[in-house]
């Protein structure tokens, strides 16, 4: 029957077991658009031997059952014993959208069991597996004879087969979907044809599963701190919802370092931890142990975050360990990473709760925590570095934040209103940590309002007046006299408002195929004389000691220049009329290269004492403003702003890089110097790396942070790697120069592998 196209009930043709009343009322099609148990057979031909019950169809064959598709040149089904097998260039197609191939087929009237000759699969992330023969026992159970399993492409660019880069021989293979494991018998590791690897049984995670368990990627690598150091996690799935990664590390000169990390998900959220312990002494940087006794020493990085409805939520972070250095000691990577909403200063720990809701016009949290320091000291006539004073960093808690904007316009304008409050409990003085004098304790509590209107002339130009009005009361406790650890405690209140006005006037210019805009933007801000307050005196020169809690990382740069109060937190507040200036100036291209020029400054009528020395905005005349970015060419973009100073036009801070990427490789360089950084001292870094591609799969890597300043490397690596579709191994020198606390300069050769669908390493590094 040339032609034919026929559409059946699988059950009624074969004599299925089921009864007609056992199929639902209610079945669906499927997305083949056949009912269950429902067939569709095309082909050029059909031949039904009523007599013998045996159908045989051939030419352009193709058989839609159940989600799955037959195609084949022949096809025969015998009715009285459920078999049809099928002849030349066999193709499944499984709902999963996987593939299978065969020359020859016998299968049962559900394809779903029996055996095949020259079989081949292309299953997900491009997984090739072939066998002389496969076995299908059912859904679950699947069984090849002599395979080779791999990731990687088998033919080269104009067709021709080639050595896939890594594979994996067996005589015999069992693909249990059930169990979500590939199993296999006398297997062997070929790495570029040539067997590198023998084992008489062998496992891993079938790739077409979401989560097995098995061991990951190991790690290893040799310093001179830890001698030779192997590290293999394993990864065990608990449950559905739970999972755990045991990573034990040996080391050759120093004790076994065990690492870990259990996340489990819950209907609201999820929790995820990672920890590290040990017993042992404490060691140097060249790996010798130093006198004393053994003790217990670990870490904890924990998060967990929970959705109480749509618009509330919680979470806590958990993060602290038993020593300063047990990052640097053990390698142990992503540690200084954002686990919540609020973030600590690098080489500091944070541990907080918190509670958030959030809708389309107001944001309430409410926040407590607590931090640890891991940064290292220097006294004078130190040798040995100090780790941080914990006592000297405060108790945080309550922290209430809360904004609301009022629904419609107020007075022609949107009407916002803010509010906020923190207890800090502080244990010792930040000032005089060597005396270990009482540390200060406040309270703040906050109510803001802040309104504004736009009006946009026909000309383009823009107007914003704005209005800000807050009030604060503070009550702080253990404020020093100057007498010995003599204490006092004060009580206060304060107004303070803020009225300005926004001028912005852009002009565009259509040039060839680009836009020009430049755009002047102006902004008058006027606030009384604000009461500051004041916790001290500075007994050198006199001038008076402000409480300063949360604006201590301020920096003067493009994101303040147009801040009514420059000051990001509550403690401090810029005062008086002042005027904030700045021209902005574009270039747009239609194929998308682009640049940015911004130049300004600010003017006050008179000196602000309560900024610091090193903000360059203490004179009435602000240091320069200059930022600027760039993407001239596709694969290469650059930045840079910097802090002029406002008579020699000396730079006080500057911070500039570039990216570039492209078909021989990618790349970063940062440069950064500052006069006076946050803690008083001059900084100058130099941070670049990349990578270089030499031909098609080898390549060289580097980084390196120079510290200029000190006129010294702080680390340097170079290594070299090889990377196709399927693997990527990567031998990586590194020297680390600084020495921080007892950690003296070490040097190191780690090994890391990435296999395609077997994994890379389980911690990013």
């Amino acid at each position: 029957m040339a032609g034919a196209a026929l559409a059946l009930l699988w059950s009624a043709a074969a004599h299925a077991q089921a009864p007609e009343s056992a199929a639902p009322a209610q079945a669906q099609p499927g997305p083949d658009g056949l009912l269950p148990d429902e067939m569709y057979i095309e082909a050029d031909e059909v031949i039904r031997e009523d007599e013998t019950g045996r159908t045989t169809a051939q030419g352009n064959l193709e058989i839609r059952y159940n989600d799955r598709t037959l195609r084949a040149d022949r096809l025969v089904y015998e009715e009285d014993t459920g078999v049809i097998r099928a002849f030349g260039n066999i193709v499944i197609v499984n709902a999963d959208g996987s593939t299978e191939y065969a020359d020859e087929a016998v299968l049962d009237d559900d394809m779903r069991a029996g055996v095949v000759l020259g079989f081949a699969a292309r299953l997900s992330e491009n997984v090739k597996i072939a066998a002389a023969s496969a076995a299908r026992r059912n859904d679950n159970i699947q069984e090849l004879n002599r395979a080779i399993y791999t990731p990687c492409e088998i033919c080269a660019a104009d067709g021709t087969p080639k050595k896939p880069t890594w594979s994996i021989a067996a005589d015999k293979v069992v693909q249990d979907k059930k169990r979500r494991i590939v199993y296999y018998r006398h297997a062997r590791f070929r790495l570029f044809g040539a067997s590198v690897l023998y084992l008489p049984l062998f496992w891993h995670a079938d790739p077409q599963a979401g989560r097995s368990s098995g061991f990951l990627t190991p790690k290893a690598s040799f310093s001179d701190r830890r001698g030779f150091s192997y590290e293999q996690p394993y990864y065990q799935v608990i449950s559905p919802s739970a999972d755990m990664i045991i990573s034990p590390q040996i080391n050759t000169k120093i004790a076994p370092f065990l690492n870990g990390q259990v996340r489990k998900r819950f209907y609201s959220g999820d929790v995820d931890v990672r920890f590290g312990y040990t017993h042992a002494r404490d060691f140097d940087g060249q790996g010798n142990e130093i006198v004393g006794t053994r003790t217990d020493r670990s870490y904890i990085l924990g998060r967990g975050s929970f959705e109480i409805d749509e618009k509330w939520r919680w979470g806590f972070t958990a993060e602290r360990t038993s020593d300063d250095l047990i990052f640097d000691k053990y390698e142990v990577g992503r540690v200084y990473v954002s686990r919540g909403p609020y973030v600590a200063d690098d080489r500091r720990l944070i541990s907080q709760v918190y509670a958030i809701r959030q809708d389309e016009r107001s944001y309430f949290s409410a926040a407590a925590m607590t931090i640890q320091g891991l940064r290292p000291e220097f006294a004078p006539g130190d040798q040995v570095a100090r780790g941080e004073n914990d006592r000297v960093f405060p108790v945080i808690g309550p922290l209430v934040e809360g904004h609301y904007e009022l629904p419609g316009m107020v007075a022609g304008g949107r009407l916002r209103v803010h509010t906020s409050a923190v207890v800090l409990s502080r244990e010792q003085s930040q000032f005089f940590p060597e005396q270990r004098l009482p540390g200060i304790d406040s309270a703040r509590l906050t109510g803001e309002v802040d309104w504004r209107r736009t009006f946009t002339s026909a000309a383009g130009v823009r107007l914003s007046p704005f209005v800000n009005l807050r009030a604060d009361a503070y009550r702080i406790q253990d404020i020093l006299t100057g007498v010995g650890s003599a204490t006092r405690k004060d009580e206060l209140g304060r107004g303070l408002a803020t009225v300005g006005l926004d001028l912005t006037y852009p002009f565009f210019k259509r040039s060839g195929d680009a836009t020009i805009v430049v755009e002047p933007v102006v902004q008058l801000a006027a606030s009384p004389d604000a009461k500051q307050v004041v916790i001290g005196e500075d007994p050198v020169t006199g001038e008076p000691i402000y409480l300063n809690e949360d604006s201590v990382a301020f920096e003067f740069d493009e994101t303040t220049l147009f801040r009514p109060n420059k000051f990001p937190g509550y403690d401090l507040y810029e005062d008086g009329v002042r005027l904030n200036v700045a021209g902005r100036a574009s270039v747009l291209w239609d194929d998308g290269r682009r640049a940015n020029l911004l130049v300004g400054r600010a003017f006050r009528t008179e000196e602000n004492r309560v900024f610091s020395e090193r903000s360059g905005l203490r004179s009435e005349s602000s240091d320069w403003i200059v930022a600027a970015d760039a993407q001239p060419v596709r694969g290469l973009s650059m930045f840079a702003r910097a802090r002029l100073d406002s008579d020699d036009f000396d730079i006080h801070r500057l911070e500039a890089g570039a990216n570039v990427y492209n078909r021989y490789g990618n790349g970063f360089v940062r440069y950064l110097t500052d006069d006076f950084d946050i803690t008083g001292r001059k900084r100058e870094n130099l941070d670049l790396g990349g990578e270089v591609y030499v031909g098609k799969n080898w390549g060289v890597s580097f980084y390196g942070n120079r510290d200029l300043n000190e006129d010294a490397w702080v680390i340097r690596d170079l290594g070299v790697f090889y990377r196709d579709d399927c693997i990527r191994v990567d031998v990586v020198y590194r020297r680390e120069d600084t020495i921080i606390g007892r950690l003296l300069p070490s040097e190191s050769v780690s090994v890391r592998l990435t296999l395609a669908t077997l994994g890379g390493t389980s911690d990013g590094r």
